[in-house]
């Protein structure tokens, strides 16, 4: 370990030899009193505070508590596509002052180096390091120079590296200070049960805290955060602190608000049951899985989302919906049949909407007429069949960002802006009991964790994570997002560790993205809020032969468990607890029923 040093052999004669120096000139003895003054200035280098005084790039950083050289904890940095998992951290020094920069490392293609240093920044590596070893450079400010960038990164597609230990030896440059207290605190959508909280960046701020009644609430990493847990009809206090290394600001002025009455806040469908099962029904063509007539629906599935409303074609905006032709499906009711069956089940208090899109419905309204003929047509399905809502299923090439569209609270796409502006002008016009439920996939989403858009320089898919902007522009009016949790790659969850379909880890680290929120792309100033937990339901296929990704019964109640109860979690630690988790969606209806109804039975089972 390298903690103590063995006495040295021949204590008289070190003893004589170092008299002697001391008495040979000045010049030694002033070097050795200005070395005395050196201290390791490198902020939290052994990672026992987590990644407290680091920046990671993409959300590739995480502390682990093994493989550590010593302590409780080391850094693992875990290279993906076109990011090396650079963490690194600035500090104040001194000018024309002379630094060493070592760190403990292991596993392939490890980096150590420093920049802005303000004379020739420097940098070491190794190749492969099987176990601990150490990393060694140094370098001299410039005359001008103030701070300098320490950091330690893998390389391109490599597998995951480790840095333990990490100091900056060298006399320290004029401390730094707790940030500034935080401004303009308010409280935003507020729910039965949670209030929304944002406010101003501060700057040098790494982190916040957020106090309700004067308790630590939680610590987030920008400039808002949802708190849940409240009592409804409740007036609830909450302050802010800004924090970084050294320590915290002082709390904020303090903002009040009252949570709803029960049943209030998001978008429609208050009445919806606690947990509530979401399935599609296919009503406009046939498949494998056959036909299944609302009437036959079974009183289990609580939302009924009608697959699918098409448009005339691509860029239209113009969206048609109309039963299965009887060549098609020979037992498909009629139209007066399938709207009384619709009336009964909203008697018996279930949801039926109108999904829009599909796997081979593909709905970009790239222009503003397109805009308005899909707030038409789409009113027009609505009112004839008398539904509760709208489903937004877009896929394939529906949405994509344009190059520059870099910020998801602020869209300039005009697919994505003009589907916004649709959805609220619908909203607007049928009211508070207007049902909104999206089900995107895991890549328009999830994966903007790591990617947004094109990606700052182009050359990303420009779909990666274009869902986030429509989610978070309609997240007041959003009844419930079930994404996809299917037909999905690898997918890296906020532990940074890729997750793949099939099992409950998957929908576990999946789930607790959307309900903790996260930096998009790895930008800590760009944070995607977390969504309540009443408006999240997970996406799962019905049968294998629904889609790929199928989860046996089994694992779908270990998901359950873990986000409910933090039970049977597995490998991965949630960052919460969510029993108000609204509950599942599937794909399909008549593939459930093709299966036996063996989905529709185990939630049922489950939740009682």
């Amino acid at each position: 370990m390298e903690r103590t040093r063995r006495p040295a052999p021949y204590p008289r004669l070190v003893a004589a030899l170092a008299a002697a120096v001391l008495t040979a000139g000045g010049l030694v003895a002033a070097a050795q009193t200005a070395r005395a003054a050196d201290a390791d200035i490198a902020r939290n280098g052994g990672f026992e505070s987590g990644l407290t005084g680091w920046s990671c790039t993409a959300g590739s950083g995480g502390v682990v508590t093994t493989p550590v050289h010593s302590g409780s904890g080391a850094l693992k940095g875990t290279p993906a596509g076109s990011d090396n998992a650079k963490c690194s951290q600035t500090l104040t020094v001194k000018p024309d002052s002379a630094y060493t920069l070592s760190s403990w490392v292991r596993g392939g293609y490890v980096y150590l180096g420093a920049s802005g240093t303000g004379t020739t920044d420097v940098s070491t590596w190794t190749q492969s390091a099987s176990d601990w070893q150490k990393l060694t450079t140094s370098f001299r400010t410039g005359p001008s120079t103030t701070s300098v960038t320490v950091y330690t990164h893998g390389w391109y597609g490599t597998p995951a590296y480790y840095a333990d230990d990490l100091t900056l030896v060298g006399p320290g440059g004029t401390p730094e200070q707790p940030p500034a207290v935080p401004t303009g605190l308010r409280a935003g959508t507020v729910t039965s049960t949670s209030v929304a909280l944002s406010w101003a960046p501060v700057t040098g701020a790494t982190g916040y805290t957020v106090y309700r009644g004067g308790t630590r609430a939680l610590d987030v990493s920008g400039t808002s955060a949802t708190v849940t847990g409240l009592s409804p009809a409740t007036a609830y206090s909450f302050q802010v602190a800004a924090t970084n290394a050294t320590g915290a600001s002082t709390l904020s002025p303090a903002v009040t608000a009252t949570t709803s009455a029960p049943g209030g806040g998001g978008g429609g469908g208050a009445d919806l049951p606690a947990h509530a099962l979401v399935g599609y029904l296919h009503s406009s063509f046939a498949n494998g899985s056959g036909y299944t007539r609302m009437a036959d629906v079974p009183a289990s599935w609580d939302v009924i989302n009608l697959a699918f409303g098409e448009p005339t074609s691509v860029t239209s905006g113009d969206i048609r919906f109309s039963l299965c032709p009887v060549a098609e499906c020979p037992n498909v009711e009629s139209a007066a049949e399938f709207k009384a069956a619709i009336k009964a089940k909203q008697a018996a208090g279930k949801k039926v909407l109108i999904s829009i899109g599909g796997a081979n419905g593909q709905v970009q309204l790239s222009t503003t007429a397109a805009r308005d003929a899909f707030v038409s047509s789409v009113s027009k399905i609505i009112d004839e069949y008398g539904l509760d809502g709208l489903d937004i299923d877009f896929e394939g090439h529906s949405l994509s960002l344009n190059t520059g569209d870099t910020d998801f609270r602020n869209p300039t796409t005009p697919v994505v802006v003009n589907l916004i502006s649709a959805i609220k002008t619908l909203k607007a016009k049928y009211g508070a009991d207007f049902v909104l439920t999206m089900a995107p996939e895991t890549f328009f989403v999830q994966l903007g964790y790591q990617f947004y858009g094109s990606g700052p320089w182009g050359g990303q898919d420009p779909r990666a994570g274009s869902y986030l902007p429509v989610i978070h522009a309609l997240r007041d009016d959003l009844t419930l997002l079930h994404v996809q949790d299917y037909n999905s790659g690898p997918i890296m969850g906020l532990d940074n560790q890729y997750h793949s379909m099939g099992g409950a880890d998957f929908h576990i680290a999946m789930t607790d993205m959307l309900l903790t929120g996260f930096p998009v792309a790895g930008d800590t100033t760009k944070v995607f809020p977390a969504l309540r937990p009443d408006q999240v339901a997970i996406g799962l296929p019905a049968s294998t032969q629904a889609g790929n990704g199928h989860t046996s019964p089994a694992e779908v109640n270990k998901a359950l468990n873990c986000l409910t109860k933090k039970t049977d979690c597995g490998s991965y630690q949630t960052h919460g607890t969510w029993p108000a988790l609204r509950g599942l969606m599937t794909w399909s209806i008549n593939w459930d029923r093709f299966n036996q109804w063996e989905f529709s039975k185990n939630f049922d089972a489950y939740f009682g």
